[in-house]
This record gives structure tokens, sequence and C-alpha cells, in this order.
């Protein structure tokens, strides 16, 4: 399993163990996605911080979490990101579709 999940209060914290978000585990975390994005699920923080590479695969991923929990009523905040994702991220105007936070703690605030 190349993430964990955490429940803190009223948010669901899911954290990427894993240096690429590729390919090779972005199916799995699709899977998870679909399962953690329900209705009584209200915020969803991804936590980025050991994730040094993210490809196509890897952002179709986060934008179905987004998609998803849109559709439920709730948000997706990105958190921890090092500088080549949150490069990409934001060349892709993805910046505009998540909430970005430095630290995990600071979106749980939010």
């Amino acid at each position: 399993m190349h993430f964990e999940i955490k429940k803190n209060g009223k948010a669901t914290i899911l954290k990427v163990k894993a240096r690429k978000l590729d390919a090779n585990i972005s199916p799995e975390l699709k899977g998870e996605f679909l399962v953690l994005c329900s209705p009584q699920t209200k915020v969803l923080i991804i936590d980025l911080a050991d994730v040094e590479f993210c490809d196509s695969s890897g952002l179709s991923a986060l934008l179905i979490a987004e998609r998803k929990m849109r559709e439920n009523g709730g948000v997706v905040k990105l958190a921890a990101m090092q500088k080549k994702v949150m490069t990409l991220i934001k060349i892709s105007h993805l910046d505009r579709a998540f909430k970005i936070y430095d630290t995990v703690a600071k979106a749980v605030k939010s």
C-alpha cells in the first residue's frame, strides 16, 4: 500500500507514501479516492510531502478526487507539496481547482 489514511475530526487525511505519483500507483489511488470521496467526507486532505515526481496519471488521480468531492459537496486540499510537484500543478493550472497549503496542519486549520 502506497498511502495511509487518518481521520482528524472533520477531515480525512490521505498521505501518499511514495516518491513517484505515477502510473504504478495511480490506479490503486483512484480506487481509494472513489471509496473515500463519499457524501460523509466533507474535507479530504492529500499529503504530498513524500512525492518528488508526478506524471499525468498522478494528476488524473488527484482530479478524480476533486471531482468526486465536489459532486458530494466536499473539498480537496493539497498539502506539503515539493517544489517540482507544485510547479507541475501550476503549469497545469490545477492550482485553480485545488486549495493548496504549505503544511497538513494549515490545511486542517483552514
